[in-house]
């Protein structure tokens, strides 16, 4: 549940890069804006996973690919076709 929860985050936080992007007159600049905020969202959610919640890195890394590559891929994909 906590996994749906966060990629729901992510997805949020997607929506609001995207909208600034618009307002901006660019979209896909603010797509390529998403992944490096994403990508320090997914690293804190691993490492509140490991140092709080007791799990390993081992076990959080898979979690955390999949955590920070679904929202990163639809944002490469629509950078992709507007950025071009």
């Amino acid at each position: 549940m906590h996994t749906a929860m966060v990629m729901l985050a992510g997805m949020a936080l997607l929506a609001a890069c995207l909208a600034v992007g618009h307002l901006a007159g660019n979209l896909a600049a603010g797509a390529l804006i998403f992944i490096p905020l994403w990508l320090l969202g997914a690293a804190l959610n691993l490492w509140v996973g490991v140092s709080r919640a007791g799990y390993s890195t081992r076990e959080e890394l898979p979690i955390f690919l999949l955590i920070f590559s679904l929202p990163t891929a639809i944002a490469a994909l629509l950078w992709w076709k507007f950025g071009h």
